[in-house]
């Protein structure tokens, strides 16, 4: 696993977790307590899957472009960039799926149901805002791995770094070359 992937699933565990013990900082609730809190929690949580869903389907587009600057570098760069680009998008896929399944259980009528005994409604609540806590969680270690990403991108295209993992060794000793021919011209034009 690299340094991006790493990063990226220390942040989403922690901030799972850090979601997660929020909600049962809460304490324990009631069956009919539940009802109210879940009736009262399912806009926000709507919310959050329908931010998810957008953020995802950008992500996606924007990784488009993202591609599209790799492959028009001057730069080769190595199937460890490409490795990391296809692990965005099938983390992006995967959180897409499960918060649109989510999203839809949501939005079942349960709270309308009156054959639904009063202790369901403890679990759907603290099963809802899990769900919440690990979609959020997902969410940021899709974008921090994206954000690695993007940042060895603009090491790489837009300041020209030299000497990084992700730049083929033939490339490096080519604008290595490239330099030192470049300087040589310099210095016999300065003559």
């Amino acid at each position: 696993m690299n340094a991006i992937v790493k990063r990226a699933t220390v942040g989403g565990i922690v901030s799972t977790v850090v979601m997660g013990t929020g909600t049962f900082i809460l304490g324990q609730v009631s069956g009919y307590k539940a009802l109210e809190l879940l009736q009262n929690s399912l806009s926000g949580i709507n919310m959050l899957c329908n931010t998810v869903i957008l953020g995802c389907t950008t992500i996606l587009a924007l990784m488009l472009t993202l591609l599209g600057i790799s492959r028009s570098s001057n730069n080769k760069l190595t199937n460890q960039h490409y490795k990391n680009l296809l692990m965005i998008a099938k983390s992006n896929i995967i959180l897409l799926v499960v918060t649109v399944i989510t999203f839809l259980m949501l939005n079942l009528p349960i709270s309308e149901s009156e054959e639904v005994s009063t202790g369901w409604y403890e679990a759907i609540y603290y099963l809802s805002l899990g769900m919440a806590s690990i979609l959020g969680g997902g969410f940021i270690a899709v974008v921090m791995m994206l954000y690695g990403t993007v940042v060895n991108v603009i090491l790489i295209v837009g300041l020209e770094v030299d000497e990084h993992p992700l730049l083929s060794t033939e490339d490096v000793e080519e604008t290595k070359e490239a330099k030192e021919e470049a300087k040589e011209d310099l210095e016999e034009e300065d003559k």
